[in-house]
């Protein structure tokens, strides 16, 4: 069975564009149909004495549970070069589950959706670009998540390519 899943992916060190976009050619092989969303560049959350991040998120559809797809995923952080030093350490590569179908887990290390997706406005955004529009759950949720969000002072994020750049370089 296919189920459809969201994931957001994020990167402050060495080449982020480059790291994001191996990342999403190794998702190739379980990620049917992937569409990336734009490309943004973010302030840091939590320890902020980091470079700035690049964020985006994809949406495709897989074969694999939640759990054999979290289990990818650090698969491809751990081959970009992803050291876990401590929580919010600047990486090469961050990958995280948004959504999968409508799926309700709370089951750590997995919980979905994102416990704090709704809080973060760097995977609202490029949530919002990939989701379907009308009713789908996904963009419910990235509409009204960014409509409720109040922006931080702090909080820089911008567009700095489209998505057909993130996937060319």
């Amino acid at each position: 069975m296919r189920s459809e899943a969201y994931v957001g992916l994020g990167a402050n060190l060495g080449d982020c564009a480059a790291n994001l976009r191996a990342a999403l050619e190794m998702m190739r092989p379980f990620a049917e149909d992937l569409r990336a969303s734009h490309l943004y560049r973010t302030s840091p959350v939590g320890f902020r004495a980091q470079p700035a991040f690049y964020n985006a998120a994809c949406r495709f559809w897989t074969r694999l549970s939640p759990y054999e797809l979290m289990e990818r995923l650090l698969a491809i952080e751990d081959a970009v070069g992803r050291h876990r030093a401590f929580r919010n350490a600047p990486r090469a590569l961050d990958l995280d589950i948004l959504m999968y179908g409508d799926l309700r887990v709370n089951a750590p290390p997995l919980i979905l959706p994102h416990p704090r997706m709704r809080e973060r406005r760097f995977a609202l955004l490029p949530l919002a670009d990939v989701a379907p529009r009308g009713p789908h759950p996904a963009a419910a949720i990235a509409r009204e998540g960014l409509r409720r969000l109040p922006r931080q002072q702090s909080e820089r994020i911008e567009r700095v390519a489209p998505a057909a750049r993130l996937w060319q370089g």
